[in-house]
């Protein structure tokens, strides 16, 4: 079996990718595609309450990106060294436990098993313990107090690669729901919504669930395969409490609609769905890849924003509101001039 990787390309324009996140959370725009139809509707984030239902329940991944990259110095192996080491670039992707994390290191070359780095002149220090996936390394920091603390105070947040402007407010980059620590980045869906109006959802009956998967950088990793099938995806970290799985079962026993906010809770939820219904879940991996073709079990609508060319987010919609229907609609956004990725404007397929 094979599908191609160029079933999923459209042209986006460059100046299209959002560099920065628009002043009020709620005031971006929202294309509505009606996935049974391939109706479309351009509306304000603000106006999505409108089209989900009292007794519906909306999923969110509260996850929480922590500023995990960090800018230190080699440390000399020896008093032979001059004392000056060279700038090495840290990027924690997955706490394995304790104080050792899997890691992504610059420069590779230079940053092998022994090598210490230093970051906030010795405040932190990173001893590279063994490398670890996709050449990654294990790295075991040491340090005094509390290890969040000292993160917040050296750490800066990771950023995607094509954001090339630096974030103002490093709150921006997570939800107004965000809670668990450990994501490389952020569930970018869930940017959109205020307090406000998740208040406004509780008030007209609209059931609120969470999950917890911590986003890696796999997220943003090409697919470099022409086969589709062929690509690898990262594994995650996600976690389903009892509570919120019997919130989310009930709605669909009693026939109401699942609508999943962003990829990264669509993803948690068919990993854990069974026969059609939802399974708690205490700290399992998925690698889950979904793709035309795949058939869903819990999710009933997604809200999400726009993707990049040839990703496998972009494959995931497509897995869902059928190929045809979203390239059509990503080419009207592209014309209308919509917002991409992180920063930019929504989509809800229901």
């Amino acid at each position: 079996m094979s599908l191609k990787k160029s079933l999923f390309f459209f042209d986006l324009p460059q100046e299209l990718i959002a560099q920065h996140p628009i002043e009020k959370r709620d005031e971006s725009r929202l294309l509505l595609l009606e996935r049974s139809s391939g109706k479309i509707e351009h509306l304000k984030f603000s106006d999505c309450l409108n089209y989900i239902d009292p007794g519906d329940c909306l999923v969110l991944n509260n996850t929480r990106v922590i500023p995990a990259r960090l800018i230190g110095r080699k440390l000399p192996k020896s008093s032979e060294e001059r004392q000056e080491g060279a700038i090495s670039e840290v990027l924690l992707l997955r706490r394995i436990e304790g104080d050792s994390w899997d890691c992504l290191v610059r420069p590779g070359k230079r940053l092998k098993p022994g090598t210490r780095v230093s970051f906030g002149d010795g405040e932190l220090v990173g001893e590279i313990v063994d490398f670890s996936e996709d050449g990654g390394r294990k790295i075991h920091f040491s340090y005094s107090g509390i290890f969040e603390e000292v993160l917040d105070r050296l750490g800066e947040m990771p950023l995607p690669p094509y954001i090339h402007e630096k974030l103002k407010d490093r709150t921006r980059y997570n939800t107004v729901y965000a809670k668990v620590d450990g994501s490389a980045a952020a569930p970018t869906a869930g940017l959109h919504f205020t307090d406000d109006l998740l208040s406004k959802a509780r008030d007209k009956g609209i059931k609120i669930a969470n999950v917890t998967l911590h986003v890696g950088l796999g997220t943003f990793r090409p697919v470099k395969e022409e086969n589709i099938l062929d690509h690898h995806m990262h594994s995650e970290q996600y976690f389903i409490s009892e509570e919120d799985a019997r919130v989310i079962n009930e709605t669909k026993l009693s026939g109401k609609r699942v609508i999943a906010v962003g990829t990264t809770s669509c993803r948690s939820l068919e990993s854990a769905a069974k026969g059609g219904l939802l399974r708690q879940v205490d700290g399992e991996d998925t690698d889950i890849f979904i793709y035309p073709g795949f058939k869903f079990q819990i999710m009933d609508g997604i809200i999400t924003n726009f993707h990049l060319p040839e990703s496998t987010l972009l494959m995931l919609i497509s897995a869902f509101a059928g190929r045809e229907r979203v390239l059509a609609a990503y080419r009207e956004a592209v014309e209308k001039r919509y917002r991409f990725f992180s920063f930019g404007d929504a989509m809800m397929i229901i």
